[in-house]
């Protein structure tokens, strides 16, 4: 469920990276006016209960590092690189990006707020964060299991723009 807090945008079905003939291409915000644009995206990394176990009782840490703060991190630094990884992405300089981590049940939830002052929304950017956050911990903790699951990584809520959304749950 979701809310879409401008009626127009329902109506409108097109997709923004593809022109008339069908070709892909960058949206051109040439004409747009800067606004304050704020994304946060959520999303989960399943660990199975022995991982889990162990990681709490090594204090979140491996022989790598500790695994939340290094997540941490690499999410921000995913998030400052959006524009170089998603083909058609704006590249923006970001003036905050914030990672948040808790434990729920067996589950790493992970939620990244990214904001800007700019011609387009930093969605993308914060679905990188938290999608590079959870290959961290995947990473840091797949020596234990590789029966570990990321999943659900979606959009939140945004605001700025032509309209603002939020998901409902």
């Amino acid at each position: 469920m979701f809310i879409l807090e401008n009626k127009a945008m329902i109506e409108k079905k097109e997709f923004s990276h593809i022109d008339a003939g069908g070709n892909p291409g960058m949206v051109d915000i040439s004409e747009k006016s800067a606004t304050l644009r704020i994304a946060t995206a959520r999303g989960k990394v399943r660990l199975p209960a022995e991982v889990m176990q162990a990681l709490q009782q090594q204090g979140f840490a491996t022989k790598k590092g500790p695994v939340f703060q290094t997540a941490m991190i690499a999410g921000i630094m995913a998030a400052k690189k959006t524009g170089d990884l998603i083909p058609l992405c704006h590249p923006l300089g970001l003036d905050d990006v914030k990672i948040e981590i808790e434990i729920e049940g067996q589950e790493v939830v992970i939620t990244a707020t990214a904001r800007i002052n700019a011609k387009t929304g930093v969605e993308m950017e914060a679905m990188t964060a938290v999608s590079v956050a959870a290959l961290t911990i995947y990473d840091m903790s797949k020596a234990m299991s590789q029966d570990v699951v990321i999943a659900e990584i979606l959009l939140v809520e945004k605001k700025g723009g032509k309209h603002d959304y939020r998901r409902e749950s």
